[in-house]
């Protein structure tokens, strides 16, 4: 992975920790960079620890009109309006950083439970950060930085890219859910379709389901 998608991932970190830690002011809050896609919130309730994981290859993603639309916050950015709707490097990192922090939120709250995550509490958060304003601190804060190490986030909007199933950017192995409560791990990218092994309440099925309803969680 280039190191310009490291680079950026440690930013996001830091930009996370300058403009929106203080709204969760006494959480313990861990933020690191992941070799992988993988991008998430974890709470671990043993030691009161929030943990934000940003991953190397989720930013060189977004970086990409081929693969950016893949990723649920593109959805979000042009289904609710976050940033104007407009996708670009920049909006799509920034929201990432929101996004988790959301997460971080709703379980402080108690509002994220098994099978609700993304639920309605969740997107009540979101909404505020981006209303309130932090979004666009948290989006000046990462540009800042970026362009002081001389390589900038692109702010022009991209057009997204018709997405196939091999063009979606999932890969085998992937943990995603979808439908109602629904998940699994990818098992095959076919052409238009991802065949996906059921997990955890849904172990022994297999579905093919279309990239645009997959939505990547956790492992």
């Amino acid at each position: 992975m280039s190191s310009r998608a490291v680079r950026i991932a440690q930013l996001m970190c830091h930009a996370t920790a300058e403009t929106l830690s203080p709204l969760a002011d006494g959480v313990l809050l861990r933020l690191r960079v992941g070799s992988g896609r993988a991008t998430y919130h974890r709470y671990d309730p043993a030691t009161g620890e929030h943990r934000i994981n940003y991953g190397v290859r989720m930013v060189a993603d977004k970086a990409s009109p081929e693969s950016c639309g893949a990723w649920l916050s593109a959805r979000e950015i042009r289904g609710r309006g976050y940033y104007g709707g407009v996708l670009s490097e920049s909006n799509l990192l920034a929201h990432t950083c929101c996004h988790e922090f959301a997460h971080l939120l709703q379980t402080r709250q108690g509002q994220r439970r098994r099978g609700s995550v993304h639920n309605q509490a969740f997107y009540r958060l979101l909404d505020e950060l981006h209303w309130d304003g932090h979004a666009d601190a948290l989006r000046s804060t990462l540009n800042q930085y970026s362009e002081a190490m001389a390589q900038p986030l692109a702010t022009t909007a991209v057009t997204v890219a018709e997405r196939t199933a091999h063009g979606s950017g999932f890969e085998r192995g992937d943990s995603v859910r979808f439908g109602r409560e629904l998940q699994g791990r990818v098992l095959r990218v076919n052409r238009r379709t991802c065949t996906i092994e059921g997990t955890g309440h849904c172990r022994g099925r297999r579905y093919r389901v279309s990239p645009q309803l997959l939505q990547r969680t956790q492992d």
